[in-house]
C-alpha cells in the first residue's frame, strides 16, 4: 500500500476542466487512503534529460496530476484547458520551495501527459507520482529517479595539437548548441546554421580573446574543434544542447612542451663530451699512422742498404727496443 501525496477535498467531487464529476465514496476513499501502484525505477545522469511516461493518451482521461515528493508539480486535464509547470501549479498565492528548484525545467507532453524534466541534477532525485484520474476511476504510477553527477568527460592533449570535443549530435535535429569555457559563451550554433559564431563573434571579452582564431564548429554536429591548443585553454568546456535541454562538462588538460632551455642545458655537456672523444679517437688515429708510417720508411730504407749497414740498422733499432725504460 503506498500513500497518496494529501489532496485538499472539501466535497466528494472532482472539478476538471471547470466541470465536477461525481465520485463514488469508494473512489474517494482510494485517493485518500491510497492504492497499491506500480513502481519504477529511472536512473539518470545529471545534466541529460528523463521522460516520465504516463502510457496512455491525455484526451482518455479527464486530469493527470505529478507530484514530487508530495508536492504537486505539474497539471494537464483532457480538455488541455488547464495546464501548468513548477511554479505554476501554485496553491494560492504562495510559490512552494520545492517547485522553485524545477523552474523552467519540466514540461508536459500535451497528447500523453508524460512528464519531461529538463537539465535534471542531483537534487531532483526522489520520487515522481503520477495520478490519473478517469470520471470514478483512478490509476497511480511511482518513478524512483536517481541523478548521479554530471556528464562529465576527461580530455587530455598536448600544447600545439589540435582537440576536439564531440556533442554525439546532428545539427539539424537541434534547435540550438552552446558551447561554454569556464561559463563564458564561446561558440554558438542553430539548426538552420542562420547563426553561427565562435570566440569574439559570440561575446567580445578577454576569455574569449584567447580563443581567436583557433575554434571551428563542425556545421553537421556543432561539435567543438579548438586548434594550436595552449596551456591556458585549459579548463571546462560545457555543451548546452537547447533542443533537448541536455548538459556535458569537458574537462581539458593540456600539458605544456618542456622549455627548450632545458634541452639546452642537458644537450651542451653531452655535446661537449661526443667532441671529445671524437677529438681523442682522431689524435690516436693520426699518432697510429704516423708510427706505420716511420716504421715504413725504416724498413724502406733498410731494404736499400748494403748488408754490413742493414744489421747495423737492424741492431741499432733492436737494441732500442731492448733497452730499459
Amino acid at each position: 500500500m503506498v500513500p497518496l501525496p494529501a489532496l485538499k477535498v472539501e466535497e466528494p467531487s472532482v472539478e476538471v476542466g471547470g466541470a465536477e464529476h461525481a465520485a463514488s465514496a469508494e473512489a474517494w476513499s482510494l485517493i485518500l487512503w491510497g492504492v497499491f501502484a506500480y513502481t519504477e525505477e529511472v536512473s539518470v545522469m545529471g545534466g541529460d534529460s528523463v521522460t516520465l511516461n504516463t502510457g496512455v493518451q491525455t484526451h482518455q482521461q479527464d486530469l493527470i496530476r505529478w507530484y514530487y515528493n508530495g508536492i504537486h508539480i505539474a497539471l494537464i486535464t483532457g480538455d488541455q484547458r488547464e495546464i501548468c509547470t513548477d511554479v505554476q501549479c501554485k496553491e494560492g498565492n504562495e510559490v512552494n520551495k520545492v517547485t522553485e528548484r524545477f523552474r523552467g525545467r519540466l514540461k508536459l507532453d500535451h497528447q500523453t501527459g508524460s512528464l519531461t524534466i529538463m537539465n535534471i541534477r542531483t537534487r531532483h532525485s526522489g520520487e515522481y507520482t503520477l495520478m490519473m484520474i478517469n470520471g470514478s476511476s483512478f490509476s497511480e504510477k511511482i518513478f524512483i529517479v536517481s541523478v548521479h553527477g554530471v556528464n562529465r568527460v576527461s580530455v587530455s592533449v598536448m600544447e600545439g595539437d589540435p582537440v576536439t570535443l564531440n556533442t554525439g549530435v546532428q545539427t539539424n535535429q537541434q534547435e540550438k548548441i552552446k558551447w561554454y569555457f569556464n561559463k563564458t559563451l564561446i561558440a554558438l550554433i542553430t539548426r538552420d546554421l542562420s547563426y553561427v559564431c565562435t570566440d569574439v563573434q559570440c561575446n567580445k571579452v578577454k576569455v574569449t580573446e584567447r580563443f581567436r582564431d583557433r575554434l571551428k564548429l563542425d556545421h553537421q554536429t556543432g561539435s567543438l574543434i579548438i586548434m594550436n591548443i595552449r596551456n591556458r585553454h585549459s579548463g571546462n568546456y560545457t555543451l548546452v544542447i537547447i533542443s533537448i535541454s541536455s548538459e556535458k562538462i569537458f574537462s581539458v588538460s593540456v600539458t605544456a612542451l618542456p622549455d627548450a632551455g632545458i634541452y639546452a642545458v642537458v644537450a651542451v655537456p653531452v655535446i661537449l663530451q661526443i667532441v671529445s672523444v671524437i677529438y681523442f679517437c682522431k689524435c690516436r688515429a693520426r699518432r697510429n699512422e704516423a708510427n706505420r708510417t716511420e716504421r715504413d720508411n725504416q724498413e724502406s730504407r733498410a731494404e736499400d742498404s748494403p748488408p754490413d749497414q742493414r744489421e747495423t740498422l737492424f741492431s741499432d733499432e733492436e737494441s732500442q727496443r731492448l733497452e730499459p725504460i
